[in-house]
């Protein structure tokens, strides 16, 4: 009964999750996988902090709203789940 609700919750979230892993495929995100693993062992010391850029900004904000309207939607689909399943 509740089954389509949960498939496409399911399905978009799949798809978002796609979607982003494309992005950081583009990105190059995965690029330099050999220096990675001695990034722990490397001593940089106090690097001058880094000014974030517009685009970098815009990216948060992006992000935060992606991760404020998935909890929302959880929410959501739990309660209606919960509201209809005591009728």
């Amino acid at each position: 009964m509740y089954y389509p609700y949960f498939i496409a919750y399911i399905a978009i979230g799949l798809v978002i999750s796609l979607v982003v892993f494309y992005w950081a495929f583009r990105s190059g995100q995965f690029g330099d996988q050999q220096r990675a693993r001695y990034l722990p062992l490397k001593d940089e010391g106090d690097a001058p902090p880094v000014k974030a850029t517009r685009f970098n900004r815009i990216e948060i904000y992006g992000l935060f709203i992606l991760a404020t309207g998935g909890i929302g939607a959880t929410a959501a689909v739990l309660a209606f789940a919960l509201y209809f399943s005591k009728q």
